[in-house]
């Protein structure tokens, strides 16, 4: 993985061997019992004052596989950089991330497009005279991930444009048949109804989670760049509610708080990674996609952890899962994030979207357009809440010994992922689960 992450010129050969690694991912049960409800809204907005698209590209033609590698890298590049700023809860989408950046930079030129593919990690799946190469790959994803009905999984993009304001033609063909975007007409100079016209917006897309979004607007602003995603995931079985009792969390070695630990008793698919020093868990969801818990020991401080984590541990953890018999303790909790992305992205190098030497000439004619705003807002709840499978729920494993315990009963990090892309659609960490 050296050469993958340091010698650019290589690149195309590697590809083609990292792309057989992740043919040869480990089979996973079907058998799974461990059940929750987890509702996952992750909503993007820019409040933009304009985007447009250029692309460059090399021989090697890159797949999904190379698309979602690289975003799983880039979404643990964002991690680091929001826990810089504090010790608190963290919930975002790298997945909505990627995709309303990939879909303004098919209205950006120059320097302003480059800095937002390598701010994406994707600048290395260019390919010379195919511009539509990475915007195809996303279209391919999300098709990927939506072909199987029973994951209720739902990303929408939509451009809201102030009166008067032209787009280009190109860039409004591009982002409707790549992004699938809708676009709509909105009067900023009204700011309160044209608010309301997008929160009403986001609040359709999201299953009523997300009520208000937006919470001032410009006069000023030509248009506004909203990608949104819902995800709501059941497990094979519920944990039962009667199981749930309080517990304690330790947040560090001086603070304990009480929560509500759901429990469950069964056959699981988990590792160790001892380099790490962590637990890992994974807790499937119906449809395709799962949940992997990486729990440091009572020993490691999350914070020795934190930079560690990239896309090759991580399809290192799902490929040496084992089955195993545990007594799972999980707390319930939910969050809320909100994050100001412009104050983030420019320590990933990407800047000049945000001044005003901004290139957006795909996106309009109109001088002097730049992306004022970047917002990013997600919620999840976990509970004991599911739907049960018609899967068997404990196909040929026993055990002659006494479960293990996975007591996750201090900070934690959580993925979800779509299984067969590994597509990271989400990722977190608790620090305190009786915080929102």
């Amino acid at each position: 993985m050296t050469d993958y992450q340091n010698c650019e010129n290589v690149y195309g050969l590697f590809c083609i061997c990292h792309r057989n690694l992740y043919r040869q991912p480990k089979a996973f049960s079907e058998f799974v019992q461990a059940a929750m409800m987890t509702t996952n809204v992750f909503l993007m907005v820019w409040s933009v004052l304009l985007t447009p698209c250029i692309l460059v590209q090399w021989d090697y033609s890159p797949n999904i596989t190379d698309l979602t590698f690289k975003n799983m890298d880039f979404a643990m590049d964002m991690y680091r950089k929001i826990s810089s700023y504090h010790d608190n809860n963290i919930f975002f989408s790298p997945l909505c991330l990627s995709t309303a950046f990939t879909s303004l930079s098919l209205g950006a030129g120059g320097s302003t497009r480059d800095q937002i593919l390598k701010g994406l990690n994707l600048d290395l799946l260019e390919n010379r005279g195919k511009s539509w190469l990475i915007p195809e790959l996303f279209q391919h994803l999300h098709g990927n991930i939506t072909q199987d009905e029973a994951l209720m999984f739902h990303q929408s993009t939509a451009l809201f444009v102030g009166q008067n304001f032209e787009i280009e033609m190109a860039f409004s063909e591009q982002i409707k048949k790549f992004f699938g975007a809708d676009i709509n007409n909105v009067d900023f100079g009204d700011p309160k109804v044209s608010m309301a016209t997008i929160n009403e917006y986001v609040k359709k897309q999201t299953g009523n989670k997300v009520k208000e979004m937006v919470t001032s607007i410009d006069p000023f602003t030509k248009l506004m760049l909203i990608n949104t995603i819902y995800f709501k995931g059941a497990w094979d079985l519920p944990f039962d509610p009667n199981n749930t009792e309080n517990g304690r969390f330790y947040v560090d070695k001086y603070n304990i708080v009480q929560v509500r630990m759901m429990f469950k008793d069964d056959t699981f698919y988990t590792t160790y990674d001892k380099e790490l020093k962590v637990k890992v868990l994974r807790l499937p969801y119906v449809g395709g996609s799962a949940m992997l818990i990486v729990l440091p020991n009572i020993d490691v401080d999350y914070t020795e952890v934190d930079e560690e984590i990239t896309a090759t541990r991580f399809i290192h953890w799902t490929q040496n899962l084992e089955k195993m018999k545990l007594e799972v303790h999980l707390p319930k909790f939910k969050m809320e994030q909100s994050y100001a992305l412009q104050k983030l992205l420019p320590d990933l190098g990407i800047t000049n979207i945000f001044q005003d030497s901004a290139n957006l000439t795909g996106l309009s004619k109109e001088p002097g357009l730049k992306v004022s705003k970047v917002l990013h807002k997600a919620v999840i709840e976990v509970d004991e809440m599911g739907t049960v499978a018609a899967a068997a729920t404990s196909v040929g494993i026993t055990s002659k010994t006494l479960p293990r315990g996975f007591i996750v009963n201090r900070p934690f990090f959580f993925f979800i992922y779509h299984e067969s892309t590994n597509s990271l659609l989400f990722m977190g960490r608790v620090i305190d689960p009786s915080k929102d």
